[in-house]
């Protein structure tokens, strides 16, 4: 077993955590002319790519829960980059759609964040960057909370 004090060097969760805060600082100030933060871009972009998907289509691919995806979205809403519709076939949910404000703001930001990708790159290695990725994509898949749950 081991010592209590090693916990934090060897916690998978507290190891993502601390890179996720770096991650995300730098990224912001490398999109941060923009105003927005790097999570509202991630957010807009996931709406771009899902095609105004429902709330709760949005909030599964982004592995958040419901409450914490209507926190970020309502500075989105209120700067106008983002609207709230009705669906067409089920009135009881809402689609997430971009305004044209938002789809400008995220092409803005498009470049930005193509740098800070670059950027990060060249810092970790393109393969390394590569694998990284694909392994948080599985970290985050309902498989691997399958697995984990499973134990």
């Amino acid at each position: 077993m081991q010592n209590e004090k090693d916990v934090w060097f060897h916690c998978n969760n507290s190891a993502i955590r601390r890179a996720t805060r770096q991650l995300g600082q730098l990224y912001d100030e490398a999109i941060g002319d923009s105003g927005l933060k790097g999570t509202q871009f991630s957010l807009m972009s996931q709406i771009a790519v899902l095609g105004n998907p429902t709330q709760k289509a949005l909030a599964e691919s982004m592995v958040m829960d419901l409450s914490a995806l209507g926190h970020t979205l309502k500075p989105l809403i209120r700067d106008g980059f983002v609207i709230l519709v009705p669906d067409e076939k089920d009135g009881r949910a809402r689609r997430v759609q971009l305004t044209e404000q938002g789809l400008r703001q995220r092409d803005e930001m498009l470049k930005a964040w193509r740098e800070a990708q670059d950027r990060f790159d060249k810092a970790f290695g393109k393969e390394r960057s590569e694998e990284l990725r694909r392994t948080l994509a599985f970290i985050a898949s309902p498989d691997f909370a399958k697995a984990f749950n499973s134990n």
